[in-house]
């Protein structure tokens, strides 16, 4: 097999052309929130936003700066939801506008880790970008100030969500059984 994508595409959740009209509903949404703050920094969380941090912060119409950060949940016998930082920002986001810009919200315990973190670096704002969310999986309480889509609780791939490193490329979000 391939190292990137399958013999077969997955089926169609969300397609490009949905993906596309919604992103541009984000950044304008984002671009008017923000039009008066001077420049925002956007955090995208490793690696599987790095498709639509690209695609919304070309669309943005507002000074911006871009980060990634990576994280990784504990695995093997660690205790459930432990998350550890990877590699972490460059810049310093002591009174500055943070968006993170994640790929998924599932547990949410990623991004409520990620925002404590980066609230006690005291930014002067800090809100989240979500592509999608599976919203009855939510363990953790956190806010997703600008949202994609909400989806059913199903494996998906594509648009830089993967599976085993396979199906980021996809240029839509599609399911699949692992």
């Amino acid at each position: 097999m391939p190292a990137e994508g399958p013999r077969e595409p997955p089926p169609v959740l969300i397609s490009e052309e949905e993906i596309s009209g919604r992103v541009d509903e984000l950044a304008a949404q984002i671009s008017l929130d923000y039009a008066d703050k001077g420049e925002i920094i956007l955090i995208g969380v490793l690696k599987g936003a790095f498709v639509f941090l690209a695609d919304l912060a070309r669309r943005l119409t507002i000074e911006r700066r871009i980060e990634f950060i990576a994280l990784s949940s504990y695995q093997y016998g660690a205790e459930s939801g432990a998350v550890r930082l990877l590699m972490d920002v460059r810049t310093d986001v002591r009174d500055r506008h943070v968006l993170i810009v994640e790929d998924i919200v599932d547990t949410a315990n990623t991004l409520h880790y990620l925002i404590d973190m980066l609230r006690a670096r005291e930014p002067a704002s800090l809100r989240c970008c979500a592509l999608v969310r599976k919203k009855e999986r939510i363990r953790s309480e956190v806010e997703v100030d600008y949202l994609g889509f909400d989806i059913p609780d199903r494996w998906v791939v594509g648009y830089g969500l993967d599976l085993r490193e396979q199906y980021r490329t996809l240029p839509y979000i599609g399911i699949v059984d692992p």
